[in-house]
């Protein structure tokens, strides 16, 4: 890789870092006080009302995405009169969908508030003012997408963390002023938030319009144009559907053939996963738009290094944080929730192994995006996704342990994976054995030096303490492992470098 953008990748990635510790404490803070403020029947009440529109959040993620795509291939290949029609072209479809989602929203969506949502008769007045800040709230995230997407594209990390931290910052400063409303708070916090979404969507507009020619927007039309931007929202929208449904309908099974108390488990499992995918989150967010760059220069050669370093070190990010996890979960779980939900370390310790899988994928589908050649791609890999339904049925239905519904979903996810890697074969010259040898075989051979002798001592050690000691053992033996098998010697180079920022004297 070269010098110039492996730097740029190392500082985005330590920002992106910075900004998820900070806002992930602020908003397990405010999570608290909000609750105990409003009142566990008001904060349900936001919840739900809440829940009605993030039915739409997999549009705005579809859109995020594609919107992404199509500005960092411009900049790739530095066309910089077509990235200004992109802009405005995906500025245009995304006021034509917000006006969509209001529309749907005042008829269908009303409707189903005022005569099917199990709220009380004294808070239905404030209820119907919730749905319509929330409904102001989700359309200003939706008006936002192109200028956030035109800063990931344009890397410019550090403004994107900075308004992440003032974003969460304000709304820490909602909980204090809640307990100034001279009126309704329910509905105070309602307000405050859309305020929130109203200050952030103009600090990001003024910011893109002035340090970016292509974000002044003007009205533009161009039906090609369109109907390619339409057709990988579109093709992305399955994908994001496929996921949420084979994922909600696993959860419907097991409310299904068992109860509410095994959603708890998988509930408390999520939680854990989606804490830990964060942090790599964070990594391939940095990563994604020099893939799509890189694709559209025609740089293959460097693209192939950034898919095997990306692929192999979110792998062992997450590796290092999961399998301690995974040793002392039954620890872990008894100290945060005392009262553990049946199942939920078994579910937990399963999740996490999926999650291991599926973080390989995360490079691979930034790729095939950057091609964006998706539509029998989101269609084979859809289907793949959406067998983890029948499977769990089928596995509750003959009396198997419901844990093993998730044994179902690594293999699923084993399955995806390696459609995945066949699907870039397709596409454009990728080595799949050059993936094998550089990827597949150095993490198992991470896993397979680093984990027996800390699986020992995890049997040998008993008590909370031996969360301490099960970890050190592990780290010991991982560093080595990933320092000298996993690595390749540019892969070290990075390793160093993002080190010494971190060391390195302000």
């Amino acid at each position: 890789m070269s010098s110039h953008k492996t730097n740029k990748i190392v500082k985005n990635t330590v920002i992106l870092y910075v900004r998820m510790f900070f806002t992930m404490l602020v908003s397990l803070y405010t999570t608290r006080v909000v609750l105990t403020t409003l009142g566990i029947e008001d904060y349900g009440i936001y919840n739900i009302i809440g829940g009605i529109i993030i039915m739409f959040s997999f549009i705005n993620n579809a859109m995020t995405i594609a919107t992404q795509r199509f500005l960092a291939y411009e900049l790739g290949l530095q066309d910089f009169e077509k990235l200004k029609k992109t802009f405005s072209m995906s500025m245009t479809a995304h006021i034509s969908i917000a006006l969509l989602i209001i529309i749907l929203s005042e008829t269908v969506g009303l409707w189903f508030v005022n005569n099917q949502l199990n709220i009380p008769g004294n808070r239905m007045y404030a209820a119907n003012w919730v749905y319509q800040f929330t409904i102001l709230t989700f359309t200003l995230n939706v008006l936002q997408v192109p200028y956030n997407a035109s800063v990931i594209a344009h890397e410019k990390m550090t403004f994107y963390a900075y308004l992440s931290v003032i974003e969460v910052s304000l709304k820490l400063i909602i909980v204090f002023l809640l307990q100034y409303g001279g009126f309704d708070i329910l509905i105070f916090y309602s307000i405050l938030v859309s305020c929130v979404s109203i200050i952030i969507l103009l600090t990001y507009k003024t910011y893109c319009t002035k340090k970016f020619e292509s974000c002044n927007y003007h009205f533009f039309w161009d039906s090609e144009m369109y109907k390619k931007l339409l057709s990988f929202l579109s093709w992305s929208l399955l994908g994001n559907v496929s996921l949420i449904s084979a994922y909600q309908g696993v959860n419907i099974m097991l409310n299904i053939f068992i109860g509410v108390t095994i959603n708890a488990a998988m509930g408390i499992a999520n939680q854990v996963t989606a804490a830990l995918n964060g942090f790599v989150g964070n990594f391939q967010t940095a990563f994604k738009p020099q893939i799509i760059k890189s694709f559209a220069s025609g740089d293959h050669e460097y693209l192939m290094k950034l898919i095997f370093s990306t692929s192999k070190i979110s792998f062992f990010l997450l590796f290092i944080l999961a399998a301690p996890i995974i040793f002392n979960i039954d620890i872990i779980l008894d100290l945060w929730l005392k009262n553990v939900p049946e199942y939920a370390i078994e579910f937990c310790r399963w999740i996490i192994i999926c999650s291991l899988i599926e973080v390989l994928a995360g490079p691979l589908n930034m790729t095939i995006q950057a091609i964006g050649k998706i539509k029998v791609y989101q269609i084979v890999i859809s289907i793949i996704i959406i067998i983890n339904v029948p499977l769990a049925y089928l596995v509750l239905k003959l009396g198997y342990d419901p844990e093993n519904i998730l044994v179902v979903r690594v293999f699923v996810s084993s399955l995806a994976l390696f459609a995945r890697i066949l699907f870039l074969k397709k596409l454009f010259n990728f080595s799949v054995k050059s993936y094998i040898n550089n990827v597949i075989i150095r993490v198992l051979l991470v896993v397979i030096f680093s984990l027996p002798i800390s699986i020992t001592a995890n049997h040998i050690v008993s008590d909370w303490y031996k969360i301490i000691t099960t970890t050190i053992i592990f780290l010991m033996t991982v560093g080595g492992s990933i320092y000298f098998i996993g690595l390749s010697m540019s892969e070290k180079k990075i390793l160093k470098r993002l080190f010494s920022n971190f060391i390195k004297p302000s």
